[in-house]
């Protein structure tokens, strides 16, 4: 599977770039809300993990923009990830547009489980 990983903290994005690696997923970092959105409209993604908190926009902005985009190769799956409990990170604005949250350190058997329902 193509996923987009989309963190600000670059090791943290780099980390599951390479967990995502061992488990035969293809995955691209951005670390700001700006690079994810162009990265795809650029791809082709088929997951898309968000980091809740961004520098530039909150993760939930880039959410709602790949499930208004019309564009083939957006991702259709999303999920949040946060270091945070979801309703601390977002105050329950998510709500609707992540398919399953994630709280860091991102469990890699349970991400592995939601990927491969896809």
């Amino acid at each position: 599977m193509n996923v987009l990983i989309v963190d600000d903290n670059q090791a943290s994005a780099d980390l599951l770039q390479e967990l995502l690696s061992l488990y035969d997923h293809t995955a691209q970092c951005t670390y700001t809300a700006r690079q994810a959105l162009d990265a795809a409209a650029a791809g082709s993604f088929e997951a898309a993990l968000i980091d809740l908190s961004l520098p530039d926009l909150p993760g939930t902005e880039v959410a709602r923009r790949l499930r208004e985009s019309t564009r083939e190769g957006t991702p259709k799956l999303l999920v949040a990830i946060s270091g945070f409990s979801v309703m601390d990170a977002d105050g329950g604005s998510s709500k609707g547009l992540f398919d399953h949250h994630l709280q860091k350190p991102v469990d890699i058997a349970e991400l592995e489980r939601i990927l491969a329902t896809r």
